[in-house]
């Protein structure tokens, strides 16, 4: 062990003269412990909630999303469908088509907005999941009558009952060209599908989405041949980032490739600015409890100062000095730092194990009924470096002003 590091471990463990810098030491290392503990519980708590609202969202967003660059539509004589069908990976190659609308029931009327799919739609197992109803996903019968699947939140606002075999939804989409605005018939096409079946994930898709069949909605927009998307569901061991890549190779520059985060890119940034701008708070807080440190570890120079002499007659200098305090200041930091960091990760682990902090007694209609967690190792290490630099900033700084102070005070000495 260096020189230094074994002083400043023997000054931190031995008993000090005057017992309230004992008090002082261990306050400060309670309160970085308090301070990391409460940055990997909430940063956790951060994750785990990222976690659930990005299951939520993704049942329904594709593994992968293909738009065009320049215009609305993708011409689909042209686009290579086949050639992705063949990638490794690739489970489904759906073309979309997406378009605001109105939707009418029950003398109830709703504005969101109308999705057409293909029937591969019905064979997605994740999708399926999601549905509530006598029938599942299903968007055409045998007859090729097809079925609308609006959203919980649509079905609500129109009143629509799943369970009713005469439910029915009409959707009106904007007339191509120069339509007239007088009227709701000239300025728009309409059709009736029958419901059967709702699905239900997350609130925002909920209260604005309807699945309608590809074919249905292409014929009812006037669209010929043409999709607004090709969606891309992958299978559950592929990597969907390396399939991107080939995809990208496939279909060449005029049309992006947009993973699930980047479909919601709203939504990630949002929850990621959050997680840091708790983050910082916390930081500050922890910055706050390093005072304690400067207070300790400015008593035990005074201290020490009959030590310090003693080193110098044996042939110390000022530099080893200075490492001694510096490792007091960086001991203390990491101590406490370990201490809430293994307490926090305890916690976490066990409320992801168990589930102890529940949402509510009351068996409310939860999406989860434990409060979620996830711990991350690079949120600990971040954490981790996080103290290491607090607590060696705020020892240097101390230790140096310190030194500063006492070398100043001996010249003004030799000077009378």
């Amino acid at each position: 062990m260096r020189l230094p590091l074994f002083i400043a471990s023997r000054y931190l463990l031995a008993k000090k003269s005057h017992n309230l810098i004992n008090i002082i030491t261990w306050i400060s290392i309670l309160g970085i412990s308090v301070g990391s503990f409460a940055l990997i519980v909430v940063l956790s708590a951060f994750n785990g909630l990222e976690k659930v609202i990005s299951s939520m969202n993704n049942r329904l967003t594709p593994d992968l999303q293909i738009a065009a660059v320049k215009g609305k539509t993708i011409d689909l004589t042209a686009f290579p469908l086949d050639r992705l069908k063949v990638i490794q990976g690739v489970e489904y190659v759906v073309p979309t088509i997406t378009e605001d609308a109105l939707f009418r029931a029950n003398d109830k009327q709703h504005i969101g907005q109308v999705k057409g799919v293909g029937l591969e739609y019905q064979n997605i197992a994740r999708l399926n999941e999601i549905i509530y109803g006598n029938d599942g996903l299903q968007l055409a019968d045998d007859d090729e009558h097809g079925f609308a699947v609006p959203g919980a939140g649509v079905a609500w606002y129109l009143g629509i009952n799943a369970y009713n075999p005469y439910a029915m939804v009409r959707v009106y989409v904007p007339k191509r060209g120069n339509a007239s605005l007088m009227s709701l018939e000239n300025s728009f096409n309409s059709n009736v599908l029958t419901v059967r079946s709702v699905f239900s994930t997350e609130q925002e898709q909920d209260e604005k989405l309807v699945l309608v069949p590809f074919e249905w909605l292409s014929g009812l927009l006037e669209y010929e041949n043409k999709a607004t998307n090709v969606e891309l569901f992958v299978a559950a061991q592929a990597d969907a980032d390396k399939i991107k890549k080939e995809a990208k190779a496939v279909i060449g520059e005029g049309f992006s490739v947009k993973n699930q985060q980047e479909q919601q890119e709203t939504l990630y940034r949002i929850m990621r600015s959050e997680k840091w701008a708790v983050y910082v708070i916390l930081t500050f807080i922890l910055i706050l409890a390093t005072f304690n440190v400067v207070g300790s570890l400015s008593m035990l120079m005074i201290e020490k100062r009959k030590d310090t002499e003693i080193l110098k007659s044996i042939g110390a200098d000022n530099r080893l000095i200075h490492k001694i305090f510096m490792n007091e200041g960086l001991l203390i930091s990491v101590a406490g730092g370990i201490i809430g960091l293994l307490l926090g990760m305890v916690l976490v682990l066990l409320q992801q194990q168990f589930g102890f902090v529940k949402f509510g007694s009351g068996g409310g209609n939860y999406v989860v009924d434990a409060y979620p967690v996830l711990l991350k190792i690079k949120d600990v290490l971040l954490i981790f470096a996080t103290i290491l630099a607090v607590g060696c900033t705020s020892a240097f700084l101390t230790v140096h002003h310190a030194m500063r102070k006492s070398l100043s005070q001996k010249s003004r000495l030799n000077d009378r």
